[in-house]
């Protein structure tokens, strides 16, 4: 079953844990289609949006629509094929690779998977396996690399084609390499599709359709890259720092 439509709207969304405020009365419409960064410090509520939207939880005051449903009448089965996961936490199996990937769709044949791969940008490295595709991973992946990891989680979502993808651009411990080649299946991955990202490097998030800056739990700019450096706010602040932390490290 799908869904009527897959814009999200959070309308004054406020969210708690323990009585602890985290998300306070945002209000943030994502448009179908389009590439959406939450940005933010540490703690500012990019990860408790995500996770909401996914609806890992209900919100405590406000609604949250997809495709002008409201996410508590939607049937979590259909919410779920609708949506594919890319967080932090990979989670892997001891089996072969192909039935790593395979979880996004069951069934899938081996056309299927090697093209998702392909995509992911996993070909290079499942080429060098002793086994290729049939080469056992260990337990949650064991023997590959975290790079590596992330890439067969993308490939899963790929293969999985759900219209919304809900990122976590976990890019910021990777060697240049292995970002690189992340951030080319990301771009394989958004094609498309209704993208929310918790974006970490904010020079990534400039090339998002629309920014979303929080900070602690409350929505306080949004626009282009371009309008948010021009506005000189606390994203044009963020970019700064990180970028002057970037050449500090290089220069050292």
């Amino acid at each position: 079953m799908s869904l009527p439509g897959y814009d999200i709207e959070l309308e004054n969304v406020s969210f708690a844990y323990n009585d602890e405020d985290v998300v306070k009365n945002i209000t943030l419409s994502i448009p179908q289609h389009s590439v959406t960064a939450l940005v933010g410090p540490s703690g500012s509520g990019k990860n408790t949006i995500a996770r909401l939207i996914a609806r890992f939880w209900d919100p405590r005051e406000g609604r949250i629509t997809i495709g002008g449903k409201d996410l508590r009448g939607v049937d979590p089965e259909t919410l779920m094929r609708n949506m594919s996961f890319v967080f932090q936490g990979v989670v892997l199996f001891n089996d072969t690779v192909a039935n790593n990937i395979r979880i996004g769709k069951h069934g899938a044949g081996d056309d299927e998977i090697i093209t998702a791969a392909k995509l992911a940008r996993c070909d290079g490295f499942i080429a060098e396996m002793l086994e290729g595709y049939n080469t056992l991973i260990g337990e949650n992946g064991s023997i590959l690399s975290g790079g590596e990891r992330q890439r067969i989680s993308i490939a899963r979502a790929l293969l999985k084609n759900a219209p919304v993808v809900l990122l976590d651009e976990a890019t910021a411990s990777l060697d240049p390499e292995n970002e690189t080649l992340i951030q080319e299946a990301i771009s394989a991955l958004v094609k498309g599709r209704t993208v929310i990202v918790i974006a970490h490097r904010l020079r990534t998030a400039l090339g998002a359709d629309k920014i979303a800056v929080l900070d602690h739990g409350c929505l306080v700019e949004e626009g282009s890259g371009e309008e948010l450096l021009t506005r000189d706010g606390l994203f044009a602040r963020l970019y700064r720092i990180q970028q002057e932390s970037l050449g500090w490290s290089v220069g050292k």
